[in-house]
């Protein structure tokens, strides 16, 4: 039985990200983003379905969906006060659109402002991946992070200006690890498991998000315990967003010392022959994959452990901790 509060997808942690939740916020993505937005917290949500139908000149790419006759003012439209990417939509050339409308005209996108603003309204993204594994021959699929390259693109080819995030959310983001053990102690406290968890170990297929991921939060618990005046210094050159405003520091205890990185050969990466028992060897990328504002550091998408799949990750874990 796996219950919803043991499950973490890209977007949970913007629970955390309270400032924003009664705030009228744009979202993108498929599947279910508006039932989505509101079980994470946030009251007034808008959807780029509803974006369009509002102003329908905005979305001209495909002549099919162009308005025929020119449509009345829109009115009673509220403002939009940030954006929130979930994933990947299906019509990128829609919401690329409208979201460079919504940047550009401050949340009003049925006027035109005199100059663009700068600092742009608030963007919280979450799936960073480029690409992702799927059944096609073909080696990996265009991910989330592929559309945000493009829009990040787009924005600074228009404005001259670089996309900011208020926070990039899920894999290899430190929130996203950070949230991951403060649930992992609130399930332990639940079981009434009284030791104190010292190693956590991070399972997964893609060496640029979670491998890179895992190794950045151990370097980040390594700089905990060194110094706690400095926990926020192994963040700020990868990430744009740091703990100010999460609820974390005070739930979670200092216990916890590393983060292993166990790499399967199931998915993303894939090793032909036998697993190899030198992992920098078969894990050091030569084209960086990662998102813009990570930095690339050859030695974080090396894998502590290499296996063939997640059982035998599982096993692994048993193994180091004396419980096989």
């Amino acid at each position: 039985q796996v219950s919803p509060e043991q499950v973490i997808l890209s977007h949970s942690p913007l629970r955390l990200f309270s400032q924003f939740h009664q705030k009228c916020m744009l979202v993108a993505g498929q599947g279910p983003v508006e039932e989505n937005a509101l079980n994470l917290g946030f009251k007034h949500v808008v959807t780029i379905e509803a974006l369009r139908k509002a102003y329908p000149l905005l979305d001209m790419v495909d002549q099919s969906r162009r308005p025929k006759e020119l449509p009345p003012p829109t009115t009673g439209f509220p403002t939009i006060e940030g954006v929130i990417l979930f994933g990947e939509p299906v019509r990128w050339e829609t919401s690329l659109q409208l979201i460079i409308d919504v940047l550009l005209s401050n949340g009003n996108p049925g006027t035109e402002l005199k100059d663009i603003p700068y600092p742009h309204l608030p963007v919280l993204a979450c799936n960073m991946d480029l690409l992702w594994m799927a059944e096609a021959k073909m080696p990996s699929r265009f991910g989330h992070g592929t559309f945000l390259l493009c829009l990040e693109n787009i924005y600074k080819k228009v404005t001259g200006r670089e996309l900011k995030y208020e926070a990039l959310i899920g894999k290899p983001s430190t929130v996203t690890y950070r949230y991951a053990e403060y649930l992992i102690k609130q399930q332990a406290e639940k079981q009434g498991w009284k030791s104190p968890i010292r190693r956590l170990y991070a399972v997964g297929d893609n060496p640029m998000s979670d491998i890179y991921g895992a190794n950045l939060y151990n370097n980040y618990l390594k700089s905990a315990q060194q110094n706690q005046v400095q926990m926020k210094k192994s963040l700020e050159a990868a990430s744009p967003q740091t703990e100010d405003h999460l609820e974390l520091r005070k739930d979670c205890n200092n216990s916890v010392e590393s983060c292993e990185s166990i790499l399967v050969c199931t998915g993303v990466y894939r090793h032909n022959a036998d697993v190899p028992s030198k992992t920098e060897e078969c894990t050091t990328e030569t084209v960086f994959h990662g998102h813009r504002d990570f930095c690339f550091d050859p030695s974080l998408v090396e894998a502590s452990y290499i296996v063939q799949d997640v059982n035998d990750a599982v096993q692994l874990a048993f193994q180091k901790e004396n419980w096989s």
